[in-house]
């Protein structure tokens, strides 16, 4: 058992090659700690000749709270000089990163433990800062520093991947015009795990980051799963020419269901000369035109073909309607070949000059989808789990009331869905950090 008041405190403040030189207790609540190094006399690293000390200076550090209240880490500081005249060293600052980074104003455990508490727990940067008793930017240039050199240590995050999905959220919104940012997601969505986030919804952004990666890594993707976007789609197509696109299950039954939304609504137009109100019939069968039809009761299936018998004169509706759930039968179909002819005739028979013009455009994009509709019953993929790390994204956006920076928003979201291995931190080098 330790006994020595000195030590005591050292072991208390967590740095064994320290000593305490006082406790002070400024108002407000604020532990000021005042510190200072051991060690031997330095010799100058110019000429090799044994240093003499010119002064001290204090600097206060913020660090982990002591008890419950805001701590500081008033660190003296030896001022170190050559007494050789002829040396052009001059004079320097001893430097000790277990400490606390040369250039920084934060202690190494304090910078430590604030990426965690912001980067793995997704606490947000004015609830750290707080509990600190510190300020918003302090904190938030710590995580985003410590957070980068974290990401660029941990050279094997990004492991062996079968499937890459893409997908875009928006970023913000700027200028007078509020003009839409957008953004990237690259996921794995085998293990559901955030790769990367690169700024725009082009072929530009993704392309470029699959273009750094390893041809070895590249060569093992076997499928890139997108929803129907034609930048994505060039993306794979310029990238990985070898790997299987697959097409989005729950983007193609969207778009359907929106199909069915534009015939009810140009069909309430030409029949009744205004859009919907509260008691026209096509009005109220909206919500149960979207429905699955597996999901659909006595009571509700009995209700819709009453409405569509009262307000779809023509058929164009009901027609609309049970081509939407043909192309959700598509994903009840086991094998690949039989998927395979299942949806090409599918594509040709909603281009017929019977349906509805926009069934018939439904049809022409599941013909220029069809292999990318069918893949998915070779892979079994879906973006679903790159919808999942966007609503993960988008509660960093929330806690964050928004990003200004790319920067930020990048490194935030990488820690908090790019599962970093955070025991790095511990062993990160100041060269990192700089």
């Amino acid at each position: 058992m330790e006994t020595n008041p000195t030590r005591m405190c050292e072991l208390l403040v967590g740095l064994p090659a320290i000593e305490v030189l006082g406790v002070i207790e400024e108002p407000g609540q604020l532990l000021v700690v005042v510190i200072e190094t051991r060690g031997e006399v330095p010799a100058c690293g110019g000429c090799g000749v044994r240093a003499d000390l010119k002064d001290r200076a204090p600097v206060d550090h913020v660090d982990l709270a002591c008890f419950g209240r805001p701590t500081r880490l008033r660190w003296v500081k030896r001022r170190w000089r050559c007494l050789d005249a002829e040396c052009a060293v001059g004079s320097w600052t001893e430097a000790d990163d277990e400490v606390a980074v040369e250039g920084r104003r934060v202690t190494t455990r304090a910078a430590r433990w604030m990426t965690r508490q912001v980067g793995e727990h997704g606490r947000t940067v004015e609830e750290v800062a707080v509990d600190l008793g510190c300020d918003w930017h302090t904190v938030n240039d710590t995580v985003v520093d410590w957070g980068e050199a974290l990401l660029a240590a941990d050279t094997e995050r990004i492991g062996a991947v079968r499937g890459v999905g893409l997908d875009e959220t928006l970023f913000n919104r700027t200028g007078r015009w509020r003009r839409q940012a957008w953004c990237t997601s690259i996921v794995d969505v085998g293990r559901g795990q955030l790769l990367d986030v690169v700024p725009g919804r082009s072929a530009a952004g993704p392309a470029a980051w699959l273009d750094a990666q390893p041809d070895e890594w590249l060569d093992a993707i076997e499928f890139g799963v997108l929803d129907l976007s034609g930048p994505y789609r060039a993306t794979f197509d310029t990238m990985l020419p070898t790997a299987h696109q697959v097409a989005d299950p729950f983007h193609l039954v969207k778009l359907a269901n929106q199909r069915v939304d534009e015939v009810r609504r140009r069909v309430q137009n030409q029949t009744l000369g205004h859009r919907g109100r509260k008691d026209d019939p096509l009005y109220r069968a909206r919500r149960l035109l979207t429905k699955a039809d597996e999901r659909l009761d006595d009571k509700g299936r009995t209700k819709l073909l009453g409405l569509l018998d009262a307000g779809d004169p023509h058929g164009e509706v009901r027609m609309a309607w049970h081509s939407k759930e043909v192309v959700r039968s598509i994903y009840d179909i086991d094998d690949h070949e039989l998927a395979v002819s299942f949806v090409d005739r599918l594509a040709t028979d909603l281009q017929d000059e019977s349906v509805p013009p926009e069934i018939g455009q439904l049809g022409r994009t599941i013909g220029r989808w069809a292999t990318q509709i069918t893949n998915w019953h070779r892979s079994g993929l879906s973006n679903g789990p790159t919808e999942a790390i966007n609503n993960l994204i988008k509660r960093i956006k929330r806690i964050g009331f928004g990003f200004r920076r790319f920067r930020n928003y990048r490194i935030r979201a990488l820690l908090y869905a790019g599962r970093p291995n955070w025991a790095l931190l511990n062993t990160l080098t100041p060269a990192r950090i700089r």
